[in-house]
């Protein structure tokens, strides 16, 4: 694997493979046990937008196989606030390192990156695009806790327009025997360019009347940074909200997951419920990214 730009870089065989990698390496990312494939190898961390989870798991990730990591943070911390060009910035920044993770606002930032850079890119998120480590760590998670991918029925909840973790997780579903519901503010539909792309059984639904039939409720923040108009986004801002009433209605079994940051989205107190594990989810990013890390590096 050269480069990891989209989830559809990987056909479902390599997905499946990545997972079982992942589930290899938890003991590692557990701290129980120690291992130093990538001693030697550098990574840089360029996210030129916010991050808390994918940055740091990154980080964590190359750090528990013995690599090490250059972060930049922000476009400021960089010359490309002297006018330096994208394309000149991850030139220069191969001759540094043996990968690249770049975050970006720009949708098509990392695929540039990519074409311009001497070694392999992960694309961390670029802007209402694609976010395929995400994703990955999404389907390590529904397997681990529920014993599979296929024969799953998921909501996913939330804003389906601009959502990159939405968008590339829906294209890797469509890979699985899975049935989708749709569940979103009119205005944050999935847009329907990107739904005739693709196959498999996905309808629209509210979630209070198919909650109770659901394995996955896959809920997502309305992201103000998408929009142009505050006044837009306030008027969809607080649309949906998942409450104990809703858990309470959920199978024992059913879990609930969310890419995290959540703002309102999703009630403190269902973070206490068995269906809740979205802060497990958090932690599988970093055995999935071990995993990918040693795909591109080694």
């Amino acid at each position: 694997m050269k480069h990891l730009i989209s989830i559809e870089d990987l056909s479902k065989i390599e997905i499946l493979r990545i997972l079982d990698k992942a589930e290899e390496f938890e003991p590692v990312a557990l701290g129980k046990k120690s291992l130093d494939v990538l001693r030697g190898k550098i990574l840089a961390n360029l996210f030129f937008e916010p991050s808390t989870r994918t940055r740091i798991s990154f980080e964590c990730a190359m750090k528990r196989l013995g690599g090490d990591v250059i972060n930049v943070s922000t476009q400021e911390a960089s010359s490309m606030a002297k006018g330096e060009t994208l394309a000149d910035t991850i030139k220069v920044i191969s001759n540094y390192c043996d990968a690249i993770v770049i975050r970006h606002p720009l949708e098509g930032a990392a695929r540039f990156a990519a074409e311009n850079a001497t070694v392999p890119v992960i694309n961390a998120g670029d802007g209402a695009g694609q976010h395929p480590t995400q994703t990955l760590l999404d389907l390590y998670t529904i397997r681990k806790e529920l014993g599979r991918i296929d024969g799953t029925k998921i909501a996913l909840v939330g804003d389906l327009k601009y959502s990159r973790t939405i968008h590339s997780l829906i294209k890797a579903l469509t890979l699985f025997k899975t049935k989708i519901y749709l569940v979103s503010p009119e205005a944050l539909e999935l847009p329907r360019e990107f739904l005739e792309e693709l196959s498999g059984e996905i309808e629209k639904a509210k979630l209070e009347e198919i909650v109770t039939d659901l394995d996955v409720v896959y809920v997502t923040r309305i992201q103000k940074e998408r929009f142009l108009d505050e006044e837009e986004y306030r008027k969809v801002a607080k649309s949906y909200r998942v409450t104990l009433d809703i858990v309470n209605r959920m199978k024992d079994e059913a879990i609930i997951l969310h890419p995290l940051p959540r703002v309102d989205e999703i009630a403190v107190e269902v973070d206490t419920t068995k269906q809740a594990r979205y802060f497990k989810q958090a932690f599988y990013g970093v055995p999935v990214r071990m995993a990918i890390l040693t795909e591109v590096m080694l």
